[in-house]
């Protein structure tokens, strides 16, 4: 190999020079992109104020013994000093393996993970049933399409009301198994029913968003495909475990997580439905919810615990499934 020379500088020519240090190269930055520092810096401010400093605040309360009693309040004009002091990972030890930690944290969080994988699996089922259906050449399409979405575009809180109202004691639901001589469920009462009531209303809330994304997907896949595979002589089961499900893969993989995301964190269709008045079938951020707003003295300590094990949880789960994707998405490529 023949390296040129600057007879000037000494300076092999090709070389690259010193590399900058990191404030030069910020200030290099700044200069060369300022326009769009300053667009986005009201999003930074914001979301500094709404998620940084309410996390950074919530950690730290999961290493004090704060509840309503000992932290800083004022009653009339008379203002109280906090008073709650710093414990470290005591309320992480208690929790997780304390006396009661099944009762508190281990039979919501094996009923959080049920209700999970039911949900989403139900949600991404019906959602592909309906999407194939609608990808149809169907009369009448547009209008399925239109009745099919309404469940997503009305609130939720909306929703759930409705539902609740339908599955009480005297509801339509009951009104009609009760009419065709069939038993009557106590679905807001028995923890059995009541799991199920949960389910079902969440799968009710969630099949659209499913619906819709994997209806995309199924109109990007190319026709082509399906006449290649038609003139191949596949049948219809083989066209859609060859070509579609293949098809649908980025898009399913996505919503798939979303769904498991937001699945996870559902808070108002079981705090709507149930209230503080079914404890066993409390997921664990409606449990979080009850140890810090719905109970007296609340224990916002215990609260701000279980939303940090829930974040880690999360972070965990999508790190681990979204390694597990890559991982196939190479063995696909190979």
């Amino acid at each position: 190999m023949t390296v040129a020379i600057d007879r000037a500088t000494g300076k092999r020519v090709g070389d690259r020079g010193s590399r900058p240090g990191p404030l030069q190269r910020l200030k290099r930055a700044y200069q060369k992109y300022w326009y769009a520092y300053a667009m986005i810096a009201p999003v930074v401010v914001v979301l500094g104020g709404l998620v940084l400093y309410p996390l950074v605040r919530g950690l730290y309360l999961t290493l004090t013994d704060a509840n309503s009693l000992n932290s800083a309040r004022t009653i009339g004009v008379n203002h109280i000093d906090a008073t709650y002091k710093f414990i470290g990972l005591d309320n992480y030890k208690d929790i997780l393996w304390g006396p009661t930690s099944y009762d508190r944290f281990w039979s919501h969080f094996i009923w959080t993970i049920v209700w999970t994988a039911l949900c989403v699996a139900l949600h991404y089922c019906v959602g592909l049933g309906l999407a194939l259906l609608l990808n149809q050449k169907l009369r009448g399409r547009t209008v399925y399409r239109l009745i099919l979405v309404l469940p997503w575009a009305v609130p939720t809180f909306v929703t759930v009301f409705g539902w609740r109202f339908m599955l009480a004691d005297g509801g339509i639901i009951n009104s009609m198994l009760h009419a065709v001589h069939l038993p009557s469920p106590a679905w807001l009462e028995d923890t059995f029913w009541q799991r199920f009531s949960a389910i079902m209303v969440n799968t009710w809330c969630g099949v659209p968003f499913m619906m819709v994304s994997l209806l995309g997907g199924l109109q990007s896949i190319d026709g082509t495909l399906y006449e290649a595979a038609e003139m191949d002589g596949a049948n219809a089961w083989q066209q859609f475990r060859f070509v579609t499900l293949p098809g649908l893969r980025s898009v399913s993989s996505t919503v798939v997580l979303l769904g498991i995301i937001w699945t996870f964190n559902q808070f108002a269709v079981i705090f709507i439905l149930f209230g503080n008045t079914a404890p066993d079938a409390q997921i664990l951020v409606t449990w979080a919810y009850y140890l810090g707003f719905g109970q007296q003295p609340r224990d916002f300590a215990q609260s701000a615990a279980y939303g940090m094990l829930l974040l880690a949880i999360l972070v965990v789960f999508t790190s681990f499934y979204r390694r597990w994707l890559n991982r196939n998405d190479q063995q696909l490529a190979i």
